[in-house]
């Protein structure tokens, strides 16, 4: 038989497939009753199982009329934004090649994508573009990327 943290994480995940948009809001007394458990052990299961690592935002207000606001994020998004942010005028060319290598390691890009990518970055570093102008376009390519996705 499952423990209770496995019951409470099944619940919310069932609740999030039923929703379009990957957001749920939901009471922590509701989901006490429905599986028989203290709202301290719904509160550990959010902060150890819905956590932004794993591609969850978990909004939480106490007390009367208190909810449990998740958001699921793909986790695609969250690589992305992670890369965006790291990339600034001392990121140097090994490190973006790195960062395509991982996209591709990791199915987010194609393999044409990624030797794109490459010539992109190569001709970037090699023209003498001006540091601000090459972050730029470099959080310019991962961005769109990101939405198409």
């Amino acid at each position: 038989m499952s423990n209770i943290a496995d019951l409470i994480e099944a619940y919310i995940l069932r609740r999030l497939a039923t929703q379009q948009d990957g957001k749920v809001e939901l009471r922590r007394t509701d989901i006490a009753d429905e599986i028989s458990c203290a709202p301290s052990q719904i509160s550990y299961v959010l902060s150890t199982r819905f956590t932004q690592d794993k591609g969850f935002v978990v909004e939480s207000r106490r007390g009367l009329g208190g909810y449990i606001r998740i958001v699921q994020i793909p986790i695609n998004n969250l690589v992305y934004q992670d890369m965006i942010e790291k990339i600034d005028a001392q990121t140097d060319q090994g490190t973006v090649r790195s960062m395509v290598h991982y996209l591709l390691q990791h199915e987010m890009v194609s393999s044409r994508e990624a030797a794109l990518l490459m010539q992109v970055v190569t001709a970037a570093y090699r023209s003498g573009m001006r540091a601000e102008e090459r972050v730029h376009l470099l959080k310019s390519l991962l961005l769109t990327l990101e939405k198409f996705s």
